[in-house]
């Protein structure tokens, strides 16, 4: 997490900051300079939520604790922010040397599905207006995987445009390299395949 903090230290002096976790131990709020550090329950989407809730500006920030943020992100992010303040805004995914060299092939299908599917994943740091956020509902808690793509879903269903900002976000690739490119590779495939159809179908029933 460091690394990601010391990258957001660029970010204007009024940005708040919101760090989520699920330590139980010591003050469930903590303030370190403009960095809230705050508690909530295991898993993604309740401590996405619960930083969201915590959050006072007008747009909500949602980036992973291995994502690496650059002054180019920062740049591409202000750019299209003005130009679409009403989207839903998100990243190509660029992963990090760290993993096998076959990502690549993983980059252009995250492309693929972003681009012409409409479909990008939590790691490509979604952006969005916190009312909107509020509208579409957060983050669901009761689905067992894929919170981040449910609320693509879920925005696109109520009418939230997606833009790309054009820009890599860069994020680890570890979990490749430790359980296996291709078995990883396909198991997210699968997972998110089936999550999408039933969503596909009430995005297609309802225009």
């Amino acid at each position: 997490m460091t690394p990601l903090l010391d990258d957001l230290a660029t970010l204007p002096a009024e940005t708040q900051i919101v760090l989520v976790s699920c330590d139980n131990a010591g003050d469930p709020v903590l303030h370190k300079g403009r960095v809230m550090m705050i508690n909530a329950k295991q898993g993604r989407a309740c401590q996405q939520n619960a930083g969201a809730k915590a959050a006072t500006g007008k747009f909500l920030w949602f980036l992973h604790a291995d994502s690496r943020v650059t002054p180019q992100v920062l740049h591409a992010l202000d750019v299209s922010l003005d130009e679409d303040p009403d989207a839903l805004h998100y990243f190509h995914l660029k992963f990090d040397e760290d993993g096998p060299r076959r990502m690549r092939l993983n980059e252009w299908g995250a492309r693929f599905r972003s681009r012409v599917l409409g479909v990008p994943f939590g790691d490509q740091g979604f952006c969005l207006d916190k009312s909107a956020f509020d509208t579409i509902g957060g983050f669901p808690e009761h689905a067992p995987y894929g919170e981040d793509h449910l609320l693509i879903w879920y925005a696109r269903q109520a009418g939230v445009k997606l833009k790309c900002t054009g820009t890599a976000l860069q994020t680890s690739a570890r979990k490749y390299q430790q359980q296996g490119w291709g078995a990883l590779t396909l198991k997210y495939q699968a997972l998110w395949i089936k999550q999408a159809l039933p969503e596909a179908y009430k995005l297609i029933r309802n225009k």
